[in-house]
């Protein structure tokens, strides 16, 4: 089992070098907090929030999940040179369709520096 690394409130640290390392590597989910049952239903994940991620042929984001709870929902692959070796934040736009409460949980894996785990988004599922 892979270690999972997981996103740190960056305004308590102190060094400039830690809040850069935890924040370009977490995956952080943005949709909103209730959807329709039986409609489609978008959300985003987003690798870095304050910093962009380096994208080189040995260190990029290889993959980001999207989860609910133990089930995997989708997966984006991305390959060296995808973003053009350009430092980005890796954003990838799912479409699910939700049949009941979603416990959602995104997953980013950078080939130098491993998995990462975003916190829970919980979305309200409507009639």
């Amino acid at each position: 089992m892979p270690k999972i690394n997981r996103y740190q409130d960056i305004s308590q640290i102190d060094k400039e070098a830690k809040r850069d390392y935890i924040d370009r590597h977490s995956p952080f989910i943005e949709c909103e907090d209730t959807a329709k049952k039986g409609e489609k239903f978008k959300v985003k994940v987003k690798v870095g929030n304050e910093y962009t991620h380096p994208e080189d042929y040995d260190h990029h984001i290889a993959y980001v999940q999207l989860w609910n709870g133990d089930t995997l929902l989708a997966q984006a692959n991305f390959f060296p040179e995808t973003f053009a070796n350009e430092k980005t934040h890796v954003e990838v736009d799912f479409y699910i369709i939700p049949t009941k409460n979603l416990k959602l949980t995104a997953m980013a894996y950078c080939t130098k520096h491993g998995l990462w785990e975003s916190e829970v988004k919980e979305v309200k599922v409507t009639e």
